[in-house]
């Protein structure tokens, strides 16, 4: 045997070894070990509301998927030892592209997909008693090798990562047009982490944004403005406000708690078009209890059921202008690590001012760097393919 296809088994048995122990080791004790006994408990009547698929999506699937995917590596790898090196690896190429192609990667999608959502129910489901005891038996089997059930959630992630490196592994120490056919599959998988990457990101973004939605309150306009007199015979003409319309199809990009200038805490949402300032309604039944942090975040804050009520009316990142207060300016107004955000119309008139205090420098720039970024790519967007007055995506402050 010579040493190029010595070193070409090698890392084809890489690949089928780690392969196996994925299915084996992490696919199966997930399957056997947690969710057969969770369907087992469930027939007898106990743990009957929880929901299997939110916790362990396609488990079921990629087993099968993965279990062939080992009987396939298996033949190649005995057509290896039994056919001449000539013909050893031919259907090799093919059948790593129909494989990723058509069953592993797809797969791996759909599991990944749901990976943030299952976190977050295993953490909600652990504050019961019951539930405890059921993830003590399981984690405490011996083929769980002393991981947790989170630790084994997440070896389809990894698998999926790593498979662009044992390709490309196999790439290198193949000669000719097998390795360029590898090293084509390679990318494949490379190409569908990306694209699972954005939906990962637009996912969780979108089931961000659907909990902000619930939870922002827009004051009708004589409530927010007390100049504004409306009779209360008149007030049923005026619209009803609706965020579906502002928020939806929208990436936030920053938040976070900031002190204005009356010393009151405000909350600020920068979206991809606009800047959201509110204020923080903490719910009357969890504001007794000690906060767990000084500075919770956003998802900490929604679980407690705190609401945000609008403050002003969005500010369009084309009409925002932003100054920083430099540390002699700072001092002599008390007001350190500051700066001025101010919305302009289309004439260049300031419609509003608002003076912002960070805890600390660090997060005054980061705000200020956040700003700064999304102006500027709103800006190049809007040169690109610039915005028209019916489109679903028009901010009606910008036009004022």
């Amino acid at each position: 045997m010579s040493k190029g296809l010595q070193w070409r088994l090698e890392a084809l048995w890489e690949l089928f070894t780690s392969e196996a122990v994925y299915f084996l080791d992490q696919l199966m004790v997930l399957k056997e070990v947690f969710l057969a006994t969770l369907e087992n408990l469930q027939a007898r009547h106990c743990l009957v509301d929880l929901d299997p698929w939110r916790l362990f999506a396609n488990i079921n699937e990629l087993c099968l998927v993965s279990f062939g995917f080992l009987k396939s590596l298996l033949r190649v790898v005995k057509d290896t030892w039994e056919l001449p090196p000539e013909g050893a690896g031919a259907c090799l190429p093919e059948l790593l592209s129909q494989a990723f192609q058509e069953r592993v990667c797809h797969c791996l999608q759909k599991y990944c997909l749901n990976y943030s959502a299952a976190l977050q129910y295993l953490d909600c489901l652990k504050a019961r008693e019951d539930f405890g005891c059921y993830l003590k038996w399981c984690e405490r089997k011996e083929q769980c090798r002393r991981l947790q059930l989170r630790d084994l959630l997440v070896a389809p992630m990894q698998r999926l990562t790593r498979y662009p490196l044992l390709l490309r592994n196999m790439a290198k120490r193949s000669a000719g047009a097998e390795g360029a056919a590898l090293q084509a599959v390679a990318e494949q998988v490379d190409a569908s982490i990306c694209n699972l990457e954005g939906e990962v990101k637009w996912l969780d973004n979108y089931q961000q944004v659907k909990q902000l939605r619930d939870a922002l309150v827009w004051l009708p306009v004589w409530e927010r403005d007390k100049r504004a007199f409306v009779p209360e015979s008149l007030k049923h003409l005026l619209k009803t406000v609706t965020l579906d319309n502002l928020i939806n199809h929208r990436s936030l990009l920053h938040d976070g708690k900031l002190i204005n200038t009356k010393m009151v805490d405000v909350y600020l949402f920068l979206f991809d078009e606009f800047l959201l300032i509110t204020k923080i309604k903490r719910n009357k039944k969890r504001s007794a209890a000690p906060e767990q942090a000084q500075s919770p975040d956003l998802d900490q804050l929604l679980k407690e059921g705190c609401t945000f009520t609008v403050v002003d009316q969005p500010v369009s990142l084309d009409r925002l202008h932003m100054k920083n207060i430099d540390q002699l300016n700072a001092t002599a107004s008390g007001l350190p690590h500051s700066f001025i955000l101010m919305h302009q119309s289309r004439y260049q008139q300031c419609m509003g001012a608002f003076i912002l205090q960070a805890p600390c420098d660090a997060v005054k720039k980061a705000w200020m760097s956040k700003i700064e970024g999304a102006v500027t790519a709103l800006l190049k967007l809007d040169s690109q393919q610039p915005r028209v007055k019916n489109a679903s995506r028009w901010l009606e402050s910008s036009q004022i």
